[in-house]
């Protein structure tokens, strides 16, 4: 890796950010940290970035939501997809959406920096089956791309009240 490269890393743990920001930049890595969609729009207008490294739970907000407003501003961008959750299901949305690759937590660098290489293999999902509460944070969080974001739509997609739906996203942003 050249100095020349610049990463934006978009996670909403700030000290996951700083971690993983300080063990790139010992790789000659540059990076860019952004904990929401709209700080991460902002440093790709402002910076010429090789690669981006985006999780799918941004404070109950979902990464894919953002990857395809990345993916307009600057259409070879590179993006690869950090979850702790990893589902097939959300694996292959993000692929359909223009992730590069899709990989689980937690990842070591090396991890990273491979992940970015052509896919030979499927993506690195855990081998434990999920808890029932992960599988229902991934269709919620399914339904909720079906329905672009909306909460009231989703809430009404899943036969759920607005508020319970609010309740388990803001919760689960807590306890990831």
């Amino acid at each position: 890796m050249t100095t020349q490269e610049l990463w934006l890393l978009v996670d909403d743990d700030q000290a996951f950010l700083q971690v993983l920001a300080r063990s790139l930049s010992r790789q000659g890595i540059e990076t860019l940290c952004a904990s929401d969609a709209d700080s991460a729009l902002e440093a790709i207008r402002a910076r010429p970035v090789n690669r981006c490294v985006l999780d799918l739970n941004l404070a109950g907000e979902s990464g894919l939501q953002l990857l395809p407003e990345l993916l307009e501003q600057k259409p070879d961008l590179d993006v690869l997809v950090l979850t702790g959750y990893g589902s097939i299901a959300t694996a292959v949305e993000a692929m359909r959406r223009g992730a590069a690759n899709y990989l689980c937590k937690p990842v070591t660098v090396n991890q990273l920096m491979n992940g970015f290489e052509p896919l030979d293999a499927p993506p690195d999902l855990r081998p434990e089956p999920p808890s029932v509460e992960e599988m229902e944070w991934e269709h919620i969080q399914r339904v909720l791309n079906e329905h672009d974001g909306n909460i009231s739509a989703t809430a009404r997609a899943l036969n759920m009240h607005r508020r319970t739906l609010q309740r388990k996203l803001q919760k689960h942003s807590r306890w990831r």
